[in-house]
């Protein structure tokens, strides 16, 4: 370890000596502990990064001036669509996923670095239940939809696959997520194929460029966005294991997506069959307004702009058929090749530049009394996954049906959306509307029939509820042999044992 004043020197050099001013008021085991987080940040990179920050920060907000002139909405050759178009062709898609996940050529990433905070909760998103009858959490649904998809690819092609499942982690999440899953047992899957690793930390810095104390021996550091993706598969040779397991199809996702389809067949067939070398699945913006990125060009180049950035007569614009001209809503859910990722990692990751969030960060003050701020008070710098767009040789976008694929976990009850309340409700509509085109009836607490018309997302409750495992169906697929021609009472959970006992 360096010493104390080799320590002094590098701050000193990075402009950062601050950081040192409680050091000789620290016992023994808190003062090593700081000097090893200290000795841990290279001086220069450190400038670089407060200096970037503070920066970054000055800069004014809203859309670049000369951006509206640049932008165009991605030409139609590059977009298909999950719902809309030749059924056949469809079915095309999703037997070459298929396929490609019965040869072991397919894995899943979760994103999962980020704390709950806007949530509420201390732990890590993933193990939150919104309320399902189940009790299920995001990690065990999306455990079971990994399973259930290696079935259907396995009984299809008669051989026995398995799509790895790679989970970048933080600092934050790691402990807590690899804790849940050993008591958990891993969902049932082999905990060979489950892989964990975790993305860098950088410090947050104040307004003028000053590496924030959250105590007298620490530093205040936070992940590096979704986007530190790419240098945490170089640190851990994560893309060195896909290339042993054989694995040469990605798909890159959200930890906080109720209804995320892991692995998706027909999103995977559509991207290999169109030679993609990376892919992202869109959803049709509800209204301008609404605060997500638009995947678009740029000077001809794809790319997601942020809501921010576009000005609101831009996002008013309107396609010759009525519908909005920038309409494709990016919803954090890529597919990428392997060897993208390798040229990524390898030879761009360095060009990607990070994006401000300004945020409240607990620190000491002069007096070295702990502080949690009621405003804003720092800089948190962030790499988004989707910056890596510009560079794909053949991009292609997958549009999906929001009400069947897009219900984000972001805010506490207290929000009007996207919310525990309104990711239930996606999730129950969802398996309603499943369950009534399988040709279920449900019955009222009377004998009569409910509705057969469930609501929408983000609505009123469905008229039954209705829950059905991933491993009994991982898309509404197989369940007329359990469903057609039956009344139910509800609730109805429709797991493993329930299916057992209704088939004829």
């Amino acid at each position: 370890m360096a010493s104390e004043a080799d320590l002094r020197a590098r701050l000193q050099r990075a402009g950062q000596q601050h950081l040192l001013r409680f050091c000789a008021e620290l016992a023994p085991e808190p003062r090593a502990a700081l000097l090893a987080q200290l000795e841990a940040l290279e001086p220069e990179a450190l400038r670089q990064h407060c200096q970037r920050a503070a920066a970054a920060c000055a800069r004014p907000p809203g859309p670049p001036p000369d951006l509206a002139a640049r932008l165009q909405p991605l030409p139609p050759e590059r977009v298909g669509s999950a719902s809309e178009g030749d059924p056949q062709t469809r079915r095309l898609w999703e037997e070459e996923g298929l396929h490609q996940i019965a040869l072991n050529k397919v894995a899943v990433l979760l994103l999962a670095g980020g704390q709950g905070t806007r949530l509420g909760v201390t732990y890590p998103k993933g193990m939150y239940q919104v309320g399902l009858p189940s009790q299920k959490t995001l990690y065990q649904l999306q455990a079971e939809r990994i399973r259930r998809v290696e079935q259907l690819a396995s009984e299809r092609h008669g051989t026995r696959c398995t799509v790895p499942w790679y989970i970048m982690t933080s600092e934050f999440t790691l402990g807590p997520t690899a804790k849940f899953f050993k008591e958990h047992d891993f969902f049932h899957l082999d905990p060979n194929n489950v892989i964990m690793f975790e993305q860098r930390m950088l410090p947050a810095v104040t307004f003028d460029g000053r590496a924030i104390l959250e105590r007298k021996d620490k530093v205040a550091m936070a992940p590096d966005g979704n986007g530190g993706l790419y240098s945490a598969l170089e640190d851990h040779q994560i893309l060195e294991d896909m290339e042993r397991r054989g694995v040469e199809f990605v798909h890159v996702y959200c930890v906080d997506n109720i209804l995320v389809r892991l692995a998706d067949p027909v999103f995977i067939g559509f991207c290999v069959l169109r030679g993609a070398d990376c892919g992202a699945k869109v959803v049709e913006k509800a209204y301008p307004e609404e605060p997500v990125g638009v995947v678009c060009q740029v000077d001809g180049v794809p790319q997601v702009v942020e809501y921010s950035e576009i000005s609101p007569e831009v996002a008013q614009l309107r396609a010759p058929g009525g519908g909005l001209l920038y309409n494709a809503g990016n919803i954090c859910n890529h597919f990428f090749t392997r060897d993208f990722l390798r040229m990524v990692t390898r030879e761009l990751e360095h060009l990607l530049q990070p994006h401000v969030a300004v945020k409240k960060v607990p620190y000491v003050d002069e007096h070295g009394n702990p502080v949690k701020p009621l405003q804003p008070n720092g800089i948190k710098m962030e790499k988004f996954v989707f910056d890596v767009l510009p560079f794909a040789k053949n991009f292609v976008a997958f549009q999906v049906l929001r009400e069947e694929e897009f219900s984000p976990l972001k805010n506490a009850d207290s929000a009007d959306r996207d919310s525990p309340s309104t990711s239930r409700r996606a999730l129950l509509a969802q398996h309603c509307r499943w369950a009534l085109q399988a040709g279920a009836r449900f019955l009222d607490v009377h004998g009569a029939r409910l509705p057969e018309q469930p609501s929408l997302p983000g609505s009123a409750e469905p008229p039954a509820i209705c829950e059905i495992s991933p491993l009994v169906s991982y898309a509404g697929e197989g369940l007329e042999e359990y469903l057609r021609g039956r009344e139910f009472r509800p609730p109805l959970i429709l797991d493993e044992a329930t299916a057992r006992e209704l088939q004829p």
